[in-house]
């Protein structure tokens, strides 16, 4: 199996629960991931054991016409670069989960013959997935409503997949008496504006700061002045530029602040947690503002809007739900009955159920 695309991580991560989950049921599986040399995927992948081919492609949506130009230009050798890697790969199945890798080599796959999938991790599928989604035999979506954007008998409502170690209940360890716990994090990559705030309402915070233990993933550039403000302002607090074990640290989380890309979504609901949800405003689309009101309308989550965003504001915020643990575990509950930790093994039946029709196509 090949599984095409990356980039970030909300389009990466998704795609290892994927593998893991078929490693799980026969370690004789052979996968290669595809992506590029400036994705995410170049870092993480290798550290899993997993391989890695590139190729050479960029986006081309919100760029400005000369860089969209430039990239509509790589297209036909990526193509060329695409059908060379499963060639030499020979796949019985592609999967596309989103990214600039995704489009050339599931399109590749589908010209020679060889079964397609796509997963949208998104509410609102991404220009790359709309266009695949015409043309592969089964699309997997993390959102009924999204279901909405493409050929129904390809549609299945599996939730965004999700890395191993999540559970449906991750209340905090018994015998532990931990404080408050906050988990704050941006993308992959942090978010600087979520990181600036957060230091911002220290100060509002007033005595409740030492009353709080922060896990707060910061991204590299923002690690070192993050750290040194907590310490400066004698507030306990975790600092890291990049959590691996995401799912440890959710566990002892009470609430998170953090953005709505839609790995994080299908985590926060799968681990049943209450989020203040801050959608990055550049997103394609606006997808994740789409994303956050998701779990807002079913009173799992509260949004605030980068542009609302201020240290008092997101002070405020944390002190209310401080005070309010009944309204938490409420959120919580709510949270935990949109989750799917089945999502992975669900998309992995199907596939194999897809890799077993032979040569019947949906159309």
């Amino acid at each position: 199996m090949i599984i095409a695309g990356g980039g970030t991580g909300g389009h990466l991560f998704p795609g290892i629960a994927i593998a893991e989950e078929f490693l799980r049921r026969n370690r004789g599986d052979r996968i290669l991931f595809v992506g590029t040399n400036k994705g995410i995927e170049k870092r993480v992948l290798g550290d899993l054991g997993f391989s890695l081919q590139t190729i050479d492609v960029e986006g081309i949506k919100g760029r400005g016409w000369m860089k969209s130009l430039a990239a509509v230009l790589r297209i036909p050798g990526s193509l060329i670069q695409s059908f060379r890697i499963i060639g030499g790969f020979s796949p019985e199945l592609v999967i596309g989960v989103g990214g600039y890798a995704s489009g050339p080599v599931v399109f590749a796959a589908r010209v020679l013959g060889i079964r397609t999938a796509i997963a949208e991790q998104n509410a609102l599928p991404g220009l790359t997935n709309r266009i695949l989604g015409k043309m592969v035999d089964r699309i997997f979506v993390s959102f009924a409503q999204t279901g909405r954007c493409f050929h129904a008998p390809k549609v299945m409502v599996s939730g965004n997949p999700i890395r191993q170690g999540f559970a449906p209940d991750m209340r905090q360890p018994e015998g532990q008496n931990l404080p408050f716990t906050l988990l704050v994090f941006g993308g992959s990559q942090g978010a600087h504006a979520i990181n600036r705030a957060m230091l911002e309402a220290l100060d509002d915070l007033g005595s409740l700061r030492g009353r709080l233990r922060i896990i707060h993933q910061t991204g590299s550039k923002d690690r070192d002045a993050v750290a040194d403000t907590y310490q400066a302002k004698g507030v306990t607090a975790e600092v890291l530029p990049f959590i691996t074990d995401m799912a440890a640290a959710y566990q002892t989380a009470d609430l998170l602040v953090c953005r709505a890309g839609a790995t994080s979504i299908a985590e926060i609901t799968a681990a049943g947690k209450a989020a203040v949800l801050i959608p990055f405003p550049a997103a394609v689309e606006d997808h994740q503002t789409q994303n956050a009101e998701v779990l807002v309308q079913a009173g799992a989550a509260e949004m605030i809007p980068e542009k609302e965003l201020t240290g008092a504001r997101l002070s405020a915020t944390i002190r209310r739900y401080y005070e309010s643990p009944q309204l938490l575990r409420e959120m919580g509950v709510r949270s935990a009955g949109m989750g799917n930790v089945r999502a992975a093994a669900d998309i992995v039946d199907a596939c194999l159920a897809l890799v077993q029709r032979g040569g019947n196509r949906d159309g």
